[in-house]
């Protein structure tokens, strides 16, 4: 696993965040509700590999379904730069950095990280939905 440092933000730059990514490793779509709606394109990182450098007053959070997942976002601009979750399926506590809100990362390099969408719709995750392109 090749890792690197990379930062990223919300919008407005209250939050921002530090993290350790393997982008060769792949970074995961969903189709299910919320990721469909807010665009969420994720990597999921180990706690220790995550450090929230400013912001943590500013993030309000939202779930639903199982309350496993932190949809974390900024109360100012509303980007969801992160969010946390734990789920025994993924190896428990997790990260999901929002690639998306990266900003170290060119357009090229972004292009070249691998992804993997989910029918998570359809509670399918290990299948990846018939159309991905709105994704």
């Amino acid at each position: 696993m090749a890792t690197s440092t990379h930062t990223g933000s919300c919008h407005c730059g209250v939050v921002r965040y530090q993290a350790e990514l393997d982008v060769e490793s792949g970074s995961g779509k969903c189709n299910c509700s919320i990721c469909s709606k807010v665009r969420l394109w994720g990597m999921i990182v180990k706690p220790e590999q995550f450090k929230l450098l400013s912001g943590e007053d500013a993030l309000s959070d939202y779930q639903f379904g199982t309350h496993s997942m932190h949809w974390l976002f900024c109360k100012h601009c509303g980007v969801h730069a992160f969010g946390k979750g734990n789920i025994a399926e993924l190896g428990g506590e997790f990260i999901s950095v929002n690639l998306a809100s990266l900003d170290d990362m060119s357009p090229e390099a972004l292009a070249a990280i691998p992804v993997r969408v989910a029918d998570g719709r359809h509670d399918n995750w290990l299948e990846s939905p018939a159309v991905t392109s709105y994704l």
